[in-house]
């Protein structure tokens, strides 16, 4: 299930893309599918990129079309190894609120990504996130786990003053938050809780299903209590 609509920030043939903390490959599998461009997917666990990989050799195979590509490394968002200007779209979904400087990681965004290029970012959204930390310290304390919690203005103004004009959001995962808050109560660690595990099956039944009745769910209750908050925008140009 993806948290940044690919069909938001135009993608059209031919474009280099870059999956920013790619982690497992939710987002750059369906890139590779979706137009024919050159993604490339870079995270800082080899592991999750081993998964990534091997998740590509799960689908068809199109490499022959020489106009769709996919790359993947591993490196750190505090120092892209990337060119100015390398980019004309960016996604960097659920990466942000595990960085301490993540002001750092915008103005990277901003020096690889081409003028007028469009940007999808998500973050946990501040109320779920919230209560997810007042239920466990566990939840956060992990090592690389969740450092912030992000008000929506605060985020929206960090990108603004880093050369981004604001675009558009909205809320993803509503049907989500309800399952880390039950995660979170009986410990995130306790993974026999019947309850826990019932809801895990819900979701993802309702991921490889999409019924009816979760998408009439998910339009109520993302705008309520989606647990991503996701914001879109475009790099400011200076002539």
């Amino acid at each position: 299930m993806l948290t940044i609509d690919l069909d938001k920030i135009n993608i059209q043939d031919g474009q280099v893309i870059l999956d920013l903390g790619c982690g497992k490959g939710r987002h750059i599998h369906k890139l590779y599918y979706f137009k024919k461009c050159h993604v490339i997917g870079l995270d800082l666990s080899f592991e999750d990129l081993q998964v990534t990989y091997e998740g590509f050799e799960k689908y068809p195979d199109i490499s022959d079309d020489a106009e769709r590509q996919f790359n993947l490394m591993a490196g750190d968002a505090h120092k892209l190894p990337f060119p100015d200007e390398t980019f004309d779209r960016i996604i960097c979904s659920e990466v942000l609120e595990h960085i301490p400087d993540y002001e750092n990681i915008i103005k990277e965004i901003f020096r690889v990504s081409k003028k007028d290029a469009k940007i999808g970012i998500s973050v946990p959204r501040w109320l779920p996130e919230k209560i997810c930390w007042l239920l466990s310290d566990d939840y956060h304390n992990e090592p690389g786990g969740h450092v912030h919690i992000f008000k929506f203005r605060i985020l929206k103004k960090a990108f603004e003053s880093n050369g981004f004009s604001y675009l558009f959001n909205y809320y993803k995962h509503g049907l989500h938050s309800p399952y880390w808050w039950l995660k979170c109560f009986v410990g995130v660690k306790n993974d026999k809780n019947i309850f826990v595990n019932s809801y895990q099956k819900f979701l993802e039944w309702d991921i490889m299903k999409r019924p009816i009745l979760t998408v009439f769910l998910e339009k109520i209750f993302d705008p309520l209590i989606g647990k991503s908050v996701v914001l879109y925008f475009k790099k400011n140009t200076s002539d």
